[in-house]
């Protein structure tokens, strides 16, 4: 990879890393299809579709990107007892995670409202106004959509990061490090990435206040506490993102089956499971 171009996008920095640099109508395809996103997806802004379910409740169809997202929430949620889900919003915004980043908690954790949401295909309907999050899984999936209009473009070696969230294809591998959770200037491992995704989230990551972060049980509202760090790598991001949340929640065995996968996930007294498949190491 020689050629590089960095941008923000849904609140993240992005960096497509490309042998060659990419034309002018190739950027601005995939600027379009990253805002596209946000204004569907985003609760940090008042014109989003998520925005007018939060306010309206009602039925609302949604790209069609959106049923395979879902589906995966589906399975995703099954497989966790209900602790990964879209409907986590409300829970984030409570503990002080909102739209106006106050980063204060307004009130007790409040567990995600249950059997409000259904959908055919990529159509949803809100039994009343709710507020969802698809960030367990969805800067994956855009990321994958990224990718798509890459090779919609002629590109077909590419290295899209989106905030650690990456897909590569092309011959060569890339190496990448696992930052020790709470130490960045620490890896606990290495990943040789080729021709697949490597996902992965932290604590330490979007954290605030005494003990608050992003990664919420929403079975209960709270922060999670035992497992500390996760990454997956699988062939597509959207799938290795959401695996990587549902590992603060499950057992990794709970979620074979789901995809083809390798996994790291990091506990927060220090020890370690990884798969034995994982292309790389893990430290000792």
């Amino acid at each position: 990879m020689r050629a590089e171009i960095a941008f923000e996008a849904i609140g993240t920095r992005w960096r497509i890393d490309t042998p060659q640099p990419l034309a002018d109508v190739t950027l601005s395809r995939v600027r379009a299809v990253t805002e596209a996103y946000d204004v569907v997806w985003s609760r940090f802004r008042t014109d989003s579709v998520v925005a007018r379910i939060a306010r309206d409740g009602g039925t609302h169809a949604l790209p069609a990107h959106a049923a395979e997202l879902l589906d995966l929430y589906d399975v995703l949620g099954a497989r966790t007892d209900g602790a990964v889900t879209p409907l986590v919003g409300r829970c984030l915004d409570v503990l002080g995670y909102d739209a106006g980043y106050r980063l204060r908690p307004s009130g007790p954790p409040e567990p995600a409202p249950r059997d409000v949401l259904t959908r055919t295909g990529a159509t949803v309907t809100a039994s009343r106004p709710v507020l969802l999050d698809v960030g367990a899984a969805g800067k994956g999936q855009l990321v994958d959509l990224v990718a798509g209009e890459l090779r919609a473009c002629g590109v077909g070696e590419y290295l899209v990061d989106a905030g650690g969230d990456m897909l590569h294809r092309g011959p060569d591998a890339v190496r990448v490090g696992l930052q020790a959770p709470g130490d960045p200037t620490r890896v606990l491992g290495r990943v040789l990435l080729r021709d697949a995704a490597l996902c992965g989230s932290a604590v330490d990551r979007r954290a605030w206040g005494d003990g608050l972060h992003h990664v919420v049980d929403a079975r209960t509202g709270l922060p999670t506490r035992d497992v500390a760090a996760t990454w997956v790598v699988a062939d597509r991001a959207m799938v290795a993102d959401g695996l990587a949340t549902a590992l603060f929640f499950a057992e990794p065995d709970l979620l074979q089956g789901v995809a083809e996968h390798t996994y790291v996930q990091v506990h927060a007294d220090g020890h370690a499971r990884y798969a034995l498949g994982l292309p790389g190491e893990v430290f000792a």
